[in-house]
């Protein structure tokens, strides 16, 4: 494994616009390149266009009965 020597700092791509973005603390809005690209992709998260693989949620009267049901033993 080969250790990083240079003082550069890590230059990623802005997740919204993919433009190259220097990861320092002057940039406020890292991982994204402006506060522009940093709120379409909240935006994106609000309306559920991003979203993150897996099972949905149970809400809670699914809860309740599958407690219920343990509680039976009829599981």
């Amino acid at each position: 494994m080969t250790q990083r020597t240079t003082n550069r700092p890590l230059e990623v791509a802005c997740p919204q616009c993919h433009k190259k973005v220097l990861w320092t603390e002057d940039n406020l809005y890292r991982p994204f390149c402006s506060k522009r690209c940093k709120l379409l992709d909240l935006g994106a998260w609000a309306e559920e266009s991003h979203r993150i693989a897996g099972e949905p949620a149970m809400d809670e009267t699914e809860i309740d009965e599958m407690i219920l049901r343990q509680e039976r033993g009829d599981e």
